[in-house]
């Protein structure tokens, strides 16, 4: 599964990192930073093309992030919630040359997330035909999680802070869990990071 596939990744970086005190995105991690190290496994995966949503702290963010590979968008509602991330990341899906298929969304602060998990995503898109892939962890099931394109309607007329969660329990039947255990860490507070290093 080396060859690069007409799915997208959409990673979320819009937050303000409020709990925090310090943009997450920009945290040292793995010799790189929390978004970085998120960018380069969604990078090397077999996924094209690469979309980071940002939006609090927009300017000292993307000056960090190697933009060569990645397109990078503003959300200038980030403050309205993750949906509204969602929703801008697939809309520009929807402008892309390239017919896309699928799209895997990410946050950029699980930092137990990696190459094989979004693959994993891909290849089980592949083989159940199930046009939701969700991972799951902890007893509850969140990102990343892949969407088909028969989704992205739905998923533009997203809003609020909840993100995809309802849109996934509403088309369960539809829905291939895969289980992602460390997918229940993610940093949140200086403590949560404090544990990280």
């Amino acid at each position: 599964m080396n060859q690069k596939v007409n799915i997208a990744v959409i990673i979320l970086a819009a937050g303000s990192s409020s709990r925090m005190g310090f943009p997450k995105q920009l945290l040292p991690y793995q010799g790189s930073t929390l978004l970085n190290n998120t960018i380069e496994i969604a990078i090397a995966s077999v996924c094209k093309p690469i979309i980071v949503v940002l939006g609090a702290n927009e300017d000292k963010i993307s000056c960090n992030i190697d933009q060569s590979c990645v397109s990078v968008i503003k959300n200038k509602n980030w403050s309205f919630g993750m949906g509204s991330s969602i929703s801008l990341g697939i809309k520009s899906l929807l402008n892309y040359p390239k017919t896309i298929k699928a799209a895997v969304i990410c946050v950029c602060d699980q930092p137990f997330l990696t190459t094989e998990i979004i693959n994993n995503l891909v290849f089980s898109y592949q083989t159940t035909e199930k046009p939701i892939i969700v991972c799951t962890y902890a007893e509850t099931f969140g990102v990343p999680v892949l969407f088909d394109s028969e989704f992205f309607l739905e998923l533009v007329s997203l809003k609020g802070k909840g993100g995809a969660k309802k849109l996934i329990k509403q088309h369960k039947k539809d829905v291939f869990f895969i289980p992602f255990p460390q997918g229940i860490i993610d940093i949140d507070t200086p403590e949560d990071y404090q544990q990280l290093t």
